[in-house]
């Protein structure tokens, strides 16, 4: 007869949630003086992680949340190869190449036969824009020198509904940004006011297929025509880059004969979001230039370190592989077919939960019919309750949708917006719309939270509030409101 050890009864008997481990409080700031055992640190993560929200029912984000088993296999199967050692791992830099290639295909490239695109894989597409942004900027000094003239000053105009990874690309590489102000009813750059904001030291014009706020495409065709008039005019080259991250794998899909790409001989470059409608899980975008010549090769760096030549121009250097191999399975899994199918559905899910907003009688859709497959609605009458307070008790369900307001000078809007994803179905389409109803239902039969603003004002000192409660517009009950929520997450922080 054996008998067990001490020991082998702890191992055999051992309980993760009886175990010190797990009571004692895990340092936050400061690593801990002493190890764990496996199980009890996955638990202890895992157990946090429980309080993040659902990912599926997270419709602020563009980003995808849902892949196939299979292609949760292969990106698992490479999560330890880095991307950067294109030597050691060829054939991965091969499946990056022929993705460039078939985006560069599908935007209308104007790539002869056996010849390559130029273009790469890029964590998101804020590095893509930052890339794309840096060749204008070269290209546009180049063509200044040349001409004995200033590079003092460049600017880039957009439209005030850009993503903030253009400000972020002003800023860092000192670059003005000329943005064309919104207004009630049309929430995208208007081409005419662009071109009018355009002169000697303007150094690309960037047009939006799919805006952040509402979906729409904007008129990158006028965009082009109106440009090409004033290059011809001034003797200025001009170029457009269009940021396609959520729409590049729409458009091609549900609209073929629209005119945004490559077609349109001032679109240079573009950048897509493999992230979002590329079907991928988070981490990778897609930058492409028209010819070789709209990447100046001194941006292009050399190196042979690893074994190799290796050109490459990124913002970073080590980066995984699995989302550039997750993007080569979903493009020969789903082919043309397959997205086209995809993108289709969405749309019609989106059409429902649009008509299905519609017929509560409380909200102004904002979104359009062509576009990304989004709803956009702001509510009819702001008097009494806001947008936010919807949102909020939306959470309840466990939906998470943002509610925020237009950029100048639309600010006096705010929406709520829902993202349409490949695994939003249907019947969630149906159980959103019914608790959009009953939430309203609730608020409704609420105190107005507008009307306690005066008793919130004089806790707080707000002396502002307090003198403007009585008539306050829309734009001040919102502001207050977004101020009362993030002091509310600064506590729980």
């Amino acid at each position: 007869m054996v008998l067990a050890t001490n020991s082998d009864s702890e191992e055999h008997l051992h309980s993760t949630f009886a175990s010190r481990y797990v009571r004692a409080v895990v340092p936050r700031f400061k690593m801990p003086d002493h190890c764990m055992p496996k199980d009890a640190a996955y638990q202890v993560i895992n157990d946090e992680l429980m309080l993040d929200g659902n990912p599926r029912l997270n419709l602020a984000s563009f980003v995808t949340t849902w892949m196939e088993p299979e292609c949760d296999k292969l990106i698992m199967d490479s999560v330890n190869k880095n991307y950067v050692d294109m030597d050691e791992y060829p054939v991965t830099t091969e499946l990056q190449n022929r993705c460039v290639n078939m985006i560069a295909n599908l935007f209308h490239a104007p790539v002869g036969e056996g010849e390559a695109a130029i273009g790469c894989g890029t964590v998101g597409s804020s590095e893509a824009i930052m890339l794309a942004g840096l060749a204008f900027k070269r290209k546009w000094q180049h063509r200044r020198r040349a001409q004995g003239l200033s590079t003092d000053k460049p600017n880039i105009v957009t439209g005030a509904n850009v993503q903030v990874c253009w400000e972020k690309f002003a800023r860092y590489f000192e670059v003005e940004l000329k943005e064309v102000k919104l207004s009630e009813d049309y929430y995208v750059m208007d081409p005419t006011k662009a071109v009018e904001m355009v002169d000697e030291n303007t150094i690309c014009v960037a047009a939006i297929l799919g805006s952040t706020l509402t979906g729409e495409f904007e008129d990158v065709k006028l965009l082009n025509d109106l440009l090409a008039e004033k290059n011809a005019e001034t003797g200025w080259e001009t170029p457009i880059h269009v940021d396609a991250a959520s729409g590049g794998f729409i458009a091609p899909f549900l609209y073929p004969d629209l005119e945004w790409d490559f077609r349109l001989p001032w679109v240079k470059s573009i950048n897509v979001s493999g992230h979002k409608y590329g079907l991928v899980y988070a981490g990778v975008g897609w930058i492409v230039w028209r010819t070789k010549d709209d990447l100046p090769e001194e941006l292009v760096f050399h190196i042979n370190y690893l074994g190799a030549d290796q050109p490459t121009f990124t913002l970073n250097f080590s980066k995984g592989s699995s989302q550039i191999i997750a993007q080569y399975y979903q493009f020969i899994r789903l082919g043309f077919e397959g997205y086209k199918n995809i993108m289709e559905n969405c749309m019609d899910n989106a059409r429902r939960l649009r008509e299905g907003i519609e017929m509560t009688g409380k909200f102004h859709i904002l979104s359009k019919d062509i576009g990304v497959p989004l709803v956009a609605f702001s509510l009819k009458d702001s008097s009494k309750h806001t947008v936010f307070e919807i949102a909020e008790s939306l959470r309840k369900f466990g939906w998470i949708i943002p509610a925020y307001t237009m950029p100048a000078d639309a600010q006096h809007i705010a929406v709520l917006r829902v993202v349409i994803r490949e695994d939003f179905s249907r019947g969630l389409a149906d159980r959103l719309i019914t608790h959009i109803i009953q939430v309203m239902k609730e608020i409704e039969g609420l105190p107005s939270r507008i009307a306690h603003l005066a008793a919130a004002a004089a806790v707080s000192g707000d002396d502002e509030v307090k003198v403007k409660t009585a008539k306050m517009s829309l734009e001040d009950i919102t502001k207050y409101w977004k101020r009362l929520v993030e002091h509310k997450r600064n506590i729980v922080c």
